[in-house]
């Protein structure tokens, strides 16, 4: 005799949940997780590049994440909800540990492993991705530049060129402390946006000051720590990035050309938010 699954009807008391659905679940409709789960198109016949390539895609859905946190936080500030702000920089270093923790199937690749499909990735390099891209423009690391691997793709290379001439988090940070009847510098304020943010000797002392007197200044205190938390984040990104990529080429040339480890070397040698670090030398 065939038997059948038993199927939950609504109303007949089981304690089983509703197995049956017109179409897709409720589930794959809210995730598209059969879309997710079919991105997936290794080029080589080597196993560990699906390692590769599920890990540089959940990467690209963290940065996804984490712009939308400093963009909600951007408009807090922009609009004095600190508070706000903070909530959202927090949810971020959550997210920033799970990044960075992204980085683990991929740390201990031997050069032997990452030749067997490297030669498939071409010219692609991760310095290519649009989301990390708006993710460091949101830092202060603008660079016209690096508009250009995307001129080929006009509604993304709008949307990184829109973003290059806004203010990045910390200069609403900084536009929120002269508000609040700090002295900062009208160059600052009125920098070029699409410029590096260079660091100010008269923020670091607007940054000690908030420091030494906690009392006094706590909802910026917090609001600093909040910043210095991200940034230790992405220090330790930048710095695990050169170590994966130390252990799997060396330091011979990057995908797509660049410098590869002597880049990124440059890169993990620098800090975001600057003055918040330097401050600190002051109190």
């Amino acid at each position: 005799m065939s038997q059948t699954p038993d199927v939950h009807v609504p109303g007949a008391g089981s304690d089983a949940p509703n197995l049956d659905f017109a179409g897709t679940t409720p589930y794959e409709d809210y995730v598209r997780a059969d879309v997710l789960t079919h991105l997936q198109h290794p080029l080589s016949e080597d196993p560990g590049e699906m390692v590769f390539l599920v890990t540089t895609q959940v990467m690209e859905l963290w940065f996804t994440v984490i712009v939308h946190e400093w963009e909600t936080a951007s408009r807090a500030l922009r609009e004095d909800r600190t508070r706000e702000a903070i909530d959202a920089l927090g949810r971020s270093v959550h997210e920033l540990e799970a990044l960075n923790a992204s980085w683990k199937p991929l740390g201990r690749l031997t050069p032997a492993q990452f030749n067997s499909y490297r030669a498939a990735l071409g010219e692609g390099s991760g310095f290519q991705s649009a989301m990390y891209r708006r993710l460091e423009f949101l830092l202060g690391e603008k660079s016209a530049s690096m508009l250009v691997p995307h001129r080929g793709a006009p509604r993304v290379h709008a949307e990184l060129e829109k973003a290059l001439h806004q203010p990045s988090l910390y200069d609403e940070v900084l536009r929120l402390l002269a508000r609040r009847g700090l002295p900062v510098p009208v160059a600052v304020l009125e920098r070029d946006l699409s410029q590096r943010y260079e660091p100010s000797p008269e923020v670091e002392r607007i940054w000690a000051g908030i420091y030494a007197d906690p009392a006094q200044c706590s909802e910026l205190l917090r609001l600093g720590e909040a910043l210095t938390d991200v940034g230790e984040l992405v220090w330790r990104w930048r710095n695990d990035h050169l170590v994966a990529t130390r252990r799997a080429m060396g330091s011979k040339t990057g995908t797509g050309g660049s410098a590869g480890v002597a880049w990124l070397e440059k890169r993990a040698a620098k800090n975001v938010f600057p003055e918040l670090w330097t401050a600190r030398s002051h109190v």
